[in-house]
């Protein structure tokens, strides 16, 4: 079926409009019309090859809500009409150890992203959610239970919101622990957002001033303006745990320094060169840990989402035309965003 979507033809090409194809639903696929689609960082990093082995054409775009529009013989959980997610995996092995935890994203086999990963169907790789219409295997298809003002809004949920949620959920934020956010970006303050609702005491740590009023907002209980040496002084030892979403290299011993006896520092922003070497005498006295997660799985994700319309929350987010993706991008390297480009489908 061919299908309108934007993508690019080389890495020194802009991002356009093409055509692509999508396969005829199987058994077990689900056909999504698209509403939204979330802009991520990533998808900037693979359409320009600034990360290694981008295969053209390349369609970003793994931030999906949409509109189930066919299902096959099989499908049993969705039906057309369902309002329903894509998030950045959509195949697995399903045999590996990783697999069978409900952990897809670590699939030892290496799972299929929902761009630029590889699949039978022509043109060999995954083609994303810049685009009409997707056909997803129903195991990789999630319910959304937002109300339909809010899909917009959902749509960075699907990775900005399980970065965040997965750790924050794994190393157990919530009533009792004091949990800091280092970065108030698209992941940032999706992880400011969740640590309250969770019920953590929330500190957000931030370089630039201007954003305290905004951090109390987005639910932070304290701001930390981690420039000043006096105020991070003021919580040191302090931390059960500290989400990192800065994708820049910086100083870790910064952060490592304010965590109690047995606290985590865990890694979700990836830089593109690596953080200076932190200092291992930080870790022996307290017994802490540097760790680092990647998205979640498809049953966390589902919990994710659920959790999320059941306390309200989405993204906050800038919509935008499916023409001015390339604009967004320039934009977005300038962290000219809050917090989040959306780009309206019905535009293509």
């Amino acid at each position: 079926m061919t299908t309108k979507a934007y993508g690019a033809h080389a890495a020194d090409k802009p991002v356009g409009a093409i055509a692509i194809e999508r396969r005829a639903p199987g058994a077990n696929d689900v056909q999504i019309d698209i509403a939204y689609c979330g802009v991520c960082h990533s998808d900037l990093h693979t359409v320009r090859s600034e990360w290694p082995g981008t295969l053209y054409p390349c369609v970003p775009g793994h931030e999906i809500v949409g509109h189930v529009s066919a299902v096959g013989d099989a499908v049993s959980g969705f039906k057309v009409g369902d309002v329903v997610g894509v998030g950045c995996l959509v195949d697995s092995c399903g045999e590996c150890g990783a697999c069978h935890d409900h952990l897809e994203q670590f699939c030892e086999k290496g799972m299929i992203g929902t761009y630029n990963g590889p699949t039978p169907d022509a043109p060999g790789h995954t083609l994303g959610g810049y685009s009409q219409r997707i056909v997803v295997d129903q195991g990789f298809v999630l319910h959304v239970r937002h109300p339909e003002e809010q899909l917009a809004a959902v749509a960075p949920l699907l990775c900005a919101g399980i970065t965040t949620y997965s750790p924050l959920r794994h190393w157990n934020a919530g009533p009792g622990k004091k949990v800091g956010v280092v970065g108030i970006g698209g992941l940032g303050h999706m992880g400011l957002k969740i640590a309250h609702a969770l019920g953590a005491h929330v500190v957000a740590f931030t370089t630039s001033e201007s954003k305290r009023e905004e951090a109390l907002k987005l639910g932070a209980d304290q701001v930390v303006n981690s420039r000043e040496a006096g105020q991070m002084k003021a919580h040191a030892g302090s931390f059960d745990f500290i989400l990192d979403t800065v994708a820049a290299p910086h100083n870790l011993d910064a952060f490592t320094g304010l965590l109690k006896r047995d606290g985590t520092l865990c890694l979700v922003g990836a830089p593109a060169s690596p953080h200076p070497s932190p200092s291992v005498m930080g870790l022996i006295f307290g017994r802490k840990s540097i760790a680092g997660s990647l998205i979640g799985g498809i049953a966390e994700t589902q919990e994710m989402l659920d959790f999320c319309a059941e306390h309200g929350i989405v993204a906050e987010i800038e919509m935008i035309a499916a023409q001015d993706i390339e604009p967004s991008y320039e934009r977005m390297l300038k962290s000219d965003v809050k917090y989040r480009f959306v780009i309206d489908v019905a535009t293509m």
